[in-house]
């Protein structure tokens, strides 16, 4: 089945959780055990880094390991996998790139950063992500 199927037949697909440890670090194994757990369930797809409370995972280098261990776990290519994307165009080409590069199916795009742009760059913003 097509991606775009797959989500018009009605998927659940969370938006992951972030597991740290007691000292705000990435716990891996309870990182995968989440993605696991959401499979188990019946969760067609997962949603990584795409909530806002994440954002800052970027800024300590988390993002590329915790989107990594989200593919591991998701081997299954029915299985949906959507990267949250943001910052300004540097930034979020590069996220995008590397979503690709992990073979997650879309990027949930946040314009957050962008809250003073016009709505033409805006579009152009989206655009370059998209291409």
């Amino acid at each position: 089945m097509r991606l775009r199927e797959q989500l018009h037949s009605g998927l659940v697909i969370p938006a992951h959780p972030l597991a740290l440890n007691s000292r705000r670090q990435l716990d891996e194994r309870r990182q995968r055990a989440l993605t696991r757990y959401y499979l188990a369930a019946g969760a067609g797809g997962v949603a990584i880094g795409v909530h806002t409370t994440q954002f800052a995972i970027r800024k300590v280098g988390l993002l590329e390991p915790v989107l990594a261990l989200g593919a591991e776990e998701c081997r299954d290519p029915k299985v949906v996998k959507i990267a949250g994307v943001c910052g300004h165009r540097k930034q979020a080409v590069a996220e995008a790139e590397l979503a690709a590069k992990l073979h997650y199916h879309a990027v949930l795009l946040s314009l957050a950063d962008l809250k003073d742009e016009s709505t033409p760059q805006l579009l152009d913003h989206t655009r370059a992500i998209a291409s």
